[in-house]
């Protein structure tokens, strides 16, 4: 296989595996929608953040530990089932105590909290402890290397297309989240945005669980 068919057909597969509405899509409309610019684009580079550290750890057969400990994939499903349980609820609880996005996003935007960095942080770990994309970039990386080529460097090549894929996605999903800001100007459409998010996350974070 050429290089070159090689990113091709990667960036076809990544392609189609960004486009389906998971987790990431959520959380970037989601926060985006509400306003937290700065914050919406930190979430979005901590998921490419994770996305290329599970691509350097799978080129360096890192990750492989996944498939081949059922211990260590045990415990990191796990840790992300109870991180996105733990997120999800926590929206769930603010909404109904009275501290849903229409009052905290307001005291957000007037204490400048808005910060790129929390968003990164909570982007990145949604990431990392995902152990499906773990598995997914060992089961599926190593078939687009070509014989011959060096594993890391084409690996972080192939990572790069997919980062890049998920970046312009993630941008047309910060514009768009934009027209939904009017909207979200009343308080009881922002308690509902967090409801219909927070149980996106928690049905996320059963899934995890549930799987083996």
């Amino acid at each position: 296989m050429a290089i070159s068919t090689a990113l091709w057909s990667f960036a076809l597969v990544v392609g189609l595996l960004t486009l389906t509405p998971g987790l990431d899509t959520a959380l970037i409309l989601r926060t985006a929608a509400l306003g937290r610019r700065k914050r919406a684009w930190g979430v979005v580079l901590g998921i490419q953040t994770g996305t290329l550290l599970w691509g350097a750890l799978t080129s360096l057969g890192v990750t492989a530990l996944l498939t081949a400990s059922h211990v260590a994939y045990e415990v990191l499903r796990w840790a992300g089932a109870a991180y996105l349980l733990w997120m999800g609820a926590r929206m769930f609880i603010d909404t109904w105590r009275g501290r849903s996005a229409a009052g905290a996003d307001e005291a957000e935007a007037l204490t400048g909290t808005d910060k790129a960095l929390a968003g990164w942080r909570q982007g990145m770990l949604t990431n990392l402890l995902n152990p499906k994309v773990g598995v997914f970039y060992v089961a599926v990386l190593p078939q687009f290397i070509p014989a011959g080529a060096p594993h890391l460097g084409m690996g972080l090549l192939l990572t790069g297309v997919h980062i890049l894929l998920g970046l312009t996605w993630s941008a047309l999903l910060i514009v768009f989240a934009r027209v939904l800001r009017g909207w979200l100007q009343r308080p009881q459409a922002r308690r509902v945005l967090d409801r219909i998010t927070g149980t996106v996350i928690v049905g996320f974070g059963l899934r995890l669980a549930a799987s083996k």
